[in-house]
């Protein structure tokens, strides 16, 4: 898919056919009311699709049958080898369909087709074979008990799982939470943001295709109200949100209001990059604090936006940094050579250039600053960066999710921990420094749930479980800790004699 030149996309984005209904019980349909919402393409501004809007029928439709689908066992009540089975033939069909799909996504969100097309899809065809493929290796546990007693610990899925996903990597961040929710036993009911619902409805199609039985898993587009609706409802067991820490707090809100359902939340960052004075190499240390920040054009929940860098190699440092920033300039999205693409949609678009101009009257501005002219329609934004003299401007300590980086300077460990600790998030950190014990040392004082040692944004396979401290939320998506948010834990004890 790499060599395919940017005409060649542009061709076949112009041939593409998009659905743009909700999937419940097995079939696309309009929402209930008729109601529709203007998918539009960051590139350029264009029409993609009038998407339906799903409202309290629609919800509560796909919750009635996802829970018959549960109560009915058609899904949870095949061994763990049969899901596998279906699960993986239906990886395999997205890796089939990856070029529709990367492209689908590209157009959608912005996303450069060299990501979409390397990262994106196969991630998310990934995360399916690697839940599926463990799902038939996690067993329970036979439990030390009286001698006239048999004691089991058994794991059963939880019934209906609600996913609500966020807009900056819409199929993945996806699949992180209908694998494992799946690869359980459960039945899901999606809804994708608003802003980037296209591959969630298409892959819908591709699930019944593979053998996903019909209720168990239904994707309803729209915006707040339809995920609002999902963690009122009474007949969910679980929700999982990944998204802001503003809407993170609103769902536990609305589960606390309704059925007590379980809650678990991904939420936002404001990650430090720590620079020590013994980094082994600031040309790469420089390169990778450029695509921490500028990759996906900022809208990562891990975006290492608090750059710090130890005072005696900060000019240096800066000046790598700068010839760094250069390689991200932003381009079109179906260029295969553009590194960094469109801002999702004129909101993010005005939030990230208001966090800009905050960031001019309290700090340097370095590079960047300004909307780049791609496309006539579209939303770009240079890569920024801001030289930070005082740690409590907005633009250091409020997550942006844009491609703004603040630099700030430190003279000793100590002090550089007391930065990266001093935020309400935490989801991410990074140290680089050429002590293995430097590097143990702060890595344990940092309150973060991952921490990269001489690498930024590394180790992106299934095994590592990702999720955060305090404000970042809580559970673990990835590896077979995700398994722990759709499963509940059942004791059995058999009275021998």
């Amino acid at each position: 898919m790499s060599e395919t030149t940017f005409e060649q996309w542009e061709s076949s984005a112009a041939a593409l056919s998009i659905e743009s209904r909700a999937f419940i019980d097995g079939v696309y349909r309009a929402a209930a009311s008729g109601r529709t919402f203007d998918c539009k393409s960051p590139i350029d501004g264009r029409l993609l699709a009038r998407v339906a809007e799903c409202g309290e029928a629609d919800v509560g439709a796909a919750v009635d049958a996802a829970r018959r689908a549960f109560e009915q066992g058609v899904w949870r009540g095949l061994n763990p080898r049969e899901r596998k089975a279906v699960l993986l033939r239906w990886a395999a069909s997205i890796r089939t369909h990856a070029r529709e799909l990367a492209l689908l996504e590209t157009l959608d969100a912005g996303k450069p087709i060299g990501d979409t097309t390397t990262v994106d899809i196969p991630g998310a065809a990934y995360c399916l074979e690697w839940f599926a493929e463990a799902i038939d290796k996690v067993s329970g546990e036979v439990v030390p008990a009286d001698l006239h007693l048999v004691g089991l610990v058994t794991r059963e899925p939880i019934g209906v799982v609600a996913a609500v996903v966020p807009w900056n990597f819409p199929l993945l961040m996806a699949a992180w939470k209908f694998a494992p929710a799946l690869a359980a036993g459960n039945s899901v009911v999606l809804k994708p943001s608003e802003k980037s619902p296209l591959t969630a409805i298409r892959i819908a199609q591709l699930a019944h295709e593979a053998g996903v039985p019909a209720g168990v898993f239904n994707v309803v587009p729209g915006a707040g109200e339809t995920g609002k609706l999902l963690a009122l409802h009474g007949d969910v067991d679980c929700i999982a949100f990944t998204g802001s820490t503003q809407v993170g707090k609103l769902i536990m809100q609305y589960a606390g209001q309704s059925n007590l359902k379980r809650v678990w939340l991904e939420l936002g960052g404001k990650s430090p990059n720590i620079v020590l004075d013994d980094c082994p190499d600031l040309e790469r240390a420089a390169k990778a604090a450029a695509g921490a920040i500028f990759y996906n054009m900022g809208e990562m929940c891990t975006a290492g936006s608090r750059l710090l860098v130890h005072r005696s190699i900060k000019d240096a440092f800066l000046d790598k940094l700068l010839d760094a920033a250069r390689t991200y300039a932003p381009g079109h999205p179906l260029d295969p050579r553009t590194s960094m693409g469109a801002i999702i949609d004129g909101v993010q678009f005005e939030r990230v250039l208001g966090y800009i101009e905050a960031g001019r009257a309290q700090a340097r501005l370095l590079a960047g600053g300004s909307p780049a002219n791609v496309v006539a329609g579209g939303l770009y934004i240079e890569p920024t960066i801001f030289d930070v003299t005082r740690r409590d401007t907005r633009i250091a300590r409020e997550e942006i999710f844009g491609p703004v980086l603040s630099v700030i300077s430190f003279d000793d460990v100590d002090e550089a921990v007391a930065i990266a600790n001093d935020t309400e998030y935490g989801l991410a950190a990074a140290v680089w420094t050429a002590s293995l014990t430097r590097a143990h040392e702060v890595a344990r004082r940092l309150r973060a749930g991952t921490v990269w040692v001489n690498c930024y944004d590394e180790g992106g396979d299934m095994n590592f479980p990702f999720g955060g401290y305090r404000q970042s939320g809580n559970g673990r998506d990835k590896s077979l800790h995700a398994l722990e948010k759709y499963t509940e834990l059942k004791s059995t004890l058999i009275r021998l004699h």
